[in-house]
């Protein structure tokens, strides 16, 4: 499959740690694992690291907040690794941390480069220049977006039917308030892949299940799914674990064995429609 230039492509899992994985090479920050899977999903890691990289550090990215959920979603990438080796699906992730810029935010959004996050000031990014804001839209946001695309046409090109699945985490406080669900689904009015998910999940009584919550596409935290499903008319769904839940090697597989079983089981159903829009797209 080709990619845009400049990415680094399926090294095995076990090459870097589950949750803090660099590139071999420092100047790569787009990451692409099992690039040439052939199975139905496509996984997004939007939030997968926390590293900045040398060319930002003079910015002065404050240590005690790279460990934060507001610099990444930790055991989010643990879970997209395992399920990508599950699935033999594709992976995308980032490899910077979204306080340097958020690759799940439209180019308008505030939030797309914080000055201020979960009550917290983000000093760093205060008074951030027009050119260094261009910059970093090059340097990460563009092309992360750009390899997504040419998967996805890819497969669309090579008919292979898809569907996106984006991996995320959440704390389970947020500005003092605990949060009861366990995971959350978020969706548009596309709902097929999304009403599987809470389908399974909410099999098991001893799951809360949130239906958009913590977070909904009016909280722009679907930016990225939309943006490439709708593209590519793509079942598509963005799964939030607390992050309490993966915040170990033995958590994150539970979660990942869980998800894929479900994913699994609602492939055919899924599948079935969209090859039918893969075969009528091909012949416009």
């Amino acid at each position: 499959m080709a990619l845009p230039s400049g990415l680094a492509t399926s090294f095995p899992a076990e090459s870097v740690p589950a949750d803090t994985a660099a590139a071999s090479d420092p100047d790569t920050l787009i990451m692409v694992e099992n690039g040439a899977g052939a199975g139905p999903f496509v996984l997004l890691c939007d939030h997968a690291s926390n590293r900045v990289p040398n060319a930002y550090q003079s910015f002065g990215f404050a240590a005690d907040q790279l460990k934060l959920h507001i610099a990444w979603d930790p055991g989010a990438l643990g879970v997209a690794r395992l399920l990508s080796g599950r699935l033999d699906a594709p992976l995308f992730w980032p490899d910077i941390s979204r306080l340097v810029i958020d690759c799940n935010r439209p180019l308008d959004a505030a939030s797309l480069i914080v000055v201020e996050s979960e009550g917290r000031a983000v000093p760093a990014n205060v008074g951030l220049s027009g050119t260094e804001r261009a910059r970093r839209i090059e340097r990460v946001h563009a092309p992360y977006h750009d390899a997504i695309d040419a998967c996805l046409t890819q497969r669309h090109a090579s008919g292979l039917a898809t569907i996106l699945i984006a991996i995320h985490s959440f704390t389970p406080v947020y500005l003092g308030k605990a949060r009861p669900w366990h995971v959350g689904i978020v969706f548009d009015e596309d709902a097929r892949m999304a009403n599987a998910l809470i389908k399974g999940l909410a099999a098991d009584p001893g799951f809360m299940v949130g239906v958009n919550e913590p977070y909904s596409p009016a909280d722009l935290v679907y930016y990225s799914v939309s943006r490439h499903a709708r593209t590519h008319r793509l079942p598509a769904a963005m799964i939030e674990i607390r992050n309490n839940e993966i915040g170990d090697e033995a958590g994150q597989k539970i979660w990942a064995d869980r998800l894929a079983e479900i994913l699994l089981a609602a492939t055919p159903g899924l599948l079935g429609a969209q090859q039918a829009v893969v075969r009528s797209l091909q012949v416009e």
